[in-house]
């Protein structure tokens, strides 16, 4: 990262969770979401991210209620989702639980009609013909053009605006690639002057580390993805670990098994990973990272969220999920060895088994994941394998002697702590 930025002191011990407001109730509010606070955070959660809180183009939107990616202002809110009281209400109860406050910032495109088209249409990118145009297929938006220095300078007073009116603490960016870098510079610069925030960028280029603290694992997933059909592709799982650890010094990766994309376009975690869905979840919480949620991962949600339309989370009295990220949160919270320490994944006989120790100089943590529909027996051998050990889930403790052996049913996962 260019050494003028500061990263905030909490990133790297962030629990994510990702708010989709329209879909999170019935009245789809800030209002309604804000009683689900309490729940969220005895859950573990620490980091709020709210997809697109801006309104949305009425020109081009596609189905009833358009995409949260198609603002018609930056500096609005949807009023669908509530007003300014409303969201500031919500941000300060936020922390007042010791949470913190992110917003999406779609900063490569705004929808087909957005406020700055009539008075500075020269701040679009409009094709020969002088219209406005968009590069990569979207047809309900238009690209930014990034050409024009007017139009960054009133791009980084809106997203001042946020942080200064709002009190957020920071920004995940929709599509980060898709922008100049030398933009990101010089809008963290102007936004850290007011707070140091942090920065989550959708995309895995490892220059945008530059300015950003963390970036999406995109490349994991899609890996973890082939191993439901191809076991021996974890080996592709493995190089990849391999190649996040090459990052910067202090650069983090965002891991998860769901989000809004995944959930609405390539089908829910149980789809994509069948019985490996938890195990993946633990991996998530368990490696080198940062870990998130999506809304209603926690029910579980096995259905496919309309991107479009409302289409409202099925929340039962309590999810069946709760205590399970939060044993892994708390697990976070107690082994700092999960936050700082060292990786190695332990050799195994069976491709259908990943295991890995996470370890520093007061903790070991050994987590076994079968990401296999198979019962899979596996022996692991290792010096720090020697102890009295605690399975996190059960709370049962074991005395382990450098190798042990162990037998994980379908889609199994074992978390034990030294």
């Amino acid at each position: 990262m260019d050494a003028s930025f500061n990263t905030v002191t909490w990133a790297n011990e962030s629990i994510i969770y990702e708010v989709n407001i329209r879909q999170f109730t019935p009245e789809g509010t800030f209002k309604a979401f804000q009683k689900h606070l309490p729940r969220l955070k005895d859950m573990g959660v620490t980091l709020l991210w709210f997809m697109p809180i801006t309104p949305i183009s009425e020109k081009l939107k596609k189905g009833t209620l358009g995409s949260y990616y198609a603002c018609s202002s930056y500096t609005k809110i949807n009023p669908a989702y509530g007003n300014e009281s409303d969201l500031l209400e919500l941000v300060n109860s936020a922390h007042d639980l010791g949470m913190k406050v992110i917003i999406d910032w779609v900063a490569n495109h705004t929808g087909a009609k957005h406020e700055w088209m009539d008075k500075n249409p020269e701040w679009f990118s409009r094709d020969a013909q002088g219209n406005f145009t968009e590069r990569n297929g979207w047809e309900d938006v238009v690209d930014l053009n990034y050409e024009n220095q007017p139009m960054r300078d009133a791009l980084i007073a809106s997203m001042q605006y946020w942080v200064r009116h709002f009190n957020i603490d920071g920004f995940r960016c929709d599509m980060a690639h898709l922008v100049p870098l030398d933009f990101w510079k010089s809008a963290r610069a102007a936004c850290d002057n007011i707070k140091t925030l942090f920065w989550l960028a959708e995309c895995e280029e490892v220059g945008y580390h530059q300015v950003f603290d963390i970036s999406y694992a995109w490349a994991w997933m899609h890996a973890i993805e082939k191993t439901r059909q191809d076991l021996s592709s974890l080996n592709d799982v493995y190089n990849i670990l391999h190649a996040y650890d090459q990052y910067p010094a202090g650069a983090l990766k965002l891991f998860f098994t769901s989000n809004h994309d995944e959930n609405s376009w390539n089908g829910t975690e149980y789809e994509k990973f069948g019985v490996a869905a938890k195990a993946w979840a633990v991996f998530t919480y368990t490696w080198k990272g940062i870990p998130l949620i999506y809304s209603g991962q926690e029910m579980p949600n096995h259905k496919r969220l309309q991107f479009f339309d409302k289409d409202c989370i099925e929340w039962n009295e309590k999810p069946a999920l709760h205590d399970f990220y939060k044993t892994l949160a708390t697990c976070r919270q107690q082994y700092p060895a999960i936050l700082h320490g060292a990786n190695y994944i332990l050799p195994t006989d069976s491709n259908g088994v990943m295991a890995y120790l996470r370890y520093d100089s007061t903790n070991v943590v050994l987590v076994l994941l079968n990401i296999s529909t198979d019962i899979q027996k596996i022996s692991c051998k290792h010096d720090l394998i020697i102890g009295t050990f605690t399975n996190i889930f059960s709370g049962l403790q074991f005395s382990f002697n450098n190798e042990e052996a162990f037998e994980l049913m379908p889609g199994d996962y074992l978390v034990y702590v030294k």
